[in-house]
């Protein structure tokens, strides 16, 4: 009876003191998200440097955190303008941003959280898990990148962009990603992630069977003054896109994307042997989502996340 109770007592110890330690992580990470809130009020403004200067500190502010492996699981959600996307296995967390010029172009800055966490055997019967994590600054490097979509980049080479949504497929995640370009022409990609197998993290990949094209990620060019979609069925596991054109027949404005925009057409791509393998002209009145009725933000209608007033 005396040992039990000697067991509860140090138990309880034990579960107090990680009770303490996650109490005190949330609220250090509560108070960075307080601090981030401030800072990105700054990025409303109509001055260029103004908005310049905001980046500056958040940049210092994320950096201040980054290293902390709660970040993993700390929502963020008070944050309006970044995106922070997580796949269904939590692998890694992914936080970007934009900064818009007055010049109509756009900037992009972000971190890569990875969790390498792995569960290893043990003994017969037990296993132990081995805590992993590593986290990446994404340099963009779009301006000096001439072939976006045959573009292989690493974090520190990274055509930046802006992640809306990401889909979990076998040996890789795709994202779906918005990028302001200019004042005349928007672009969304159609992105892919992917792990060495020593952990690096790689932007693009071989898994797209589109016509005479071979890409590592997709683009899709129109004219500013419309919008296009792409949107994930998940029920169908396939994305479902705009098919883009130019406003008159002929030629004439072939590749010339400030006149091009979205036809009243849909073409897809549907997962086949790992590979997303293009479907044109489908039916886009069949592709209800089973989360369609829930009322939240719609990433085709994402406009720059830092818009002066």
């Amino acid at each position: 009876m005396f040992k039990k109770t000697i067991f509860y007592f140090f138990l309880l110890i034990n579960v107090f003191a990680l009770s303490q330690k996650s109490d005190s992580t949330y609220t250090k990470l509560s108070q960075a998200e307080k601090g981030l809130i401030q800072i990105e009020k700054g990025f409303s403004s109509r001055k260029e440097s103004d908005r310049i200067e905001a980046n500056k500190k958040f940049i210092i502010a994320w950096d201040a955190i980054i290293n902390d492996p709660n970040i993993l699981s700390y929502s963020f959600d008070s944050l309006k303008g970044v995106s922070i996307l997580s796949p269904k296995d939590k692998k890694f967390k992914l936080i970007t941003w934009n900064l818009n010029k007055d010049d109509g172009t756009h900037a992009f800055f972000g971190y890569l959280v990875v969790n390498n966490s792995k569960r290893i055997k043990t003994g017969l019967f037990s296993h132990k898990t081995i805590e992993a994590f590593e986290y990446f600054k994404l340099s963009d490097r779009s301006s000096q990148i001439k072939n976006p979509e045959t573009y292989i980049g690493t974090t520190d080479k990274w055509f930046g962009m802006l992640y809306t949504s990401v889909i979990e497929c076998d040996g890789y995640y795709t994202l779906i990603a918005w990028d302001g370009n200019d004042k005349l022409v928007q672009r969304k990609f159609i992105d892919v992630l992917y792990f060495k197998p020593d952990g690096t993290p790689i932007f693009g990949k071989d898994v797209f069977k589109f016509p005479r094209k071979n890409p590592r990620r997709l683009m899709f060019e129109w004219s500013s003054e419309v919008s296009m979609s792409i949107k994930y069925n998940e029920k169908n596991n396939r994305i479902t896109y705009s098919h883009l054109a130019p406003k008159s027949e002929g030629g004439l404005l072939e590749g010339q994307f400030q006149y091009y925009g979205p036809d009243g057409s849909f073409d897809a791509l549907e997962q086949k042997k790992g590979k997303w393998v293009t479907i044109e002209d489908i039916d886009a009145r069949n592709e209800k989502n089973k989360n369609d009725k829930a009322e939240k933000p719609d990433p085709d209608k994402q406009t720059p996340i830092f818009k002066p007033k």
